[in-house]
């Protein structure tokens, strides 16, 4: 019997865009039977919040932090053609003209098929996001936790 071929993906990026790149690659990935992974840091960990605001004890750099990012995998803006949020709009409607999937539903698809999601611990310190603000069914961990799923990948991506 053949050992299952990995995937990891390092998502940095909070850009809708790059974002729905490596979640497309994911869920294509996991449609071919690999194990997937995806360590979500930085900014990436914006597809992970969740669309509501939680109410949880924060600091005032870690509140400034909440207010500046973008508020869940739909909120994340183009990494060009931006145009003070018109660009989102305007692709959102020819995915949805061209029967696409958008982001929060290519999230939901990854949970669907065990794609791995993890959160990058240090980078949710540094932010100050707490696990309640994120969505549910996550895995938490460090840079060892990549590595450890990386070090066997056949396919290793950063986006």
């Amino acid at each position: 019997m053949t050992e299952k071929k990995k995937t990891t993906i390092v998502l940095f990026s909070g850009d809708y865009d790059k974002a729905m790149a490596a979640y497309i690659i994911a869920n294509g990935a996991a449609a071919y039977d690999h194990e997937v992974t995806i360590f979500h840091t930085f900014w990436g960990l914006n597809a992970l919040r969740k669309d509501n605001q939680v109410a949880v004890k924060k600091g005032f750099l870690e509140k400034m932090f909440g207010k500046m990012m973008p508020r869940g995998a739909d909120k994340m803006g183009l990494s060009k053609m931006n145009y003070m949020g018109m660009g989102p709009k305007m692709i959102k409607s020819v995915m949805k003209k061209h029967n696409a999937m958008p982001l929060p539903q290519l999230v939901e698809m990854a949970q669907e098929q065990d794609v791995k999601l993890i959160a990058c611990t240090m980078t949710m310190d540094l932010l100050g996001l707490q696990k309640e603000e994120l969505l549910d069914d996550l895995e938490y961990g460090g840079v060892a936790a990549y590595i450890g799923d990386a070090q066997d990948g056949n396919v290793n991506l950063f986006i």
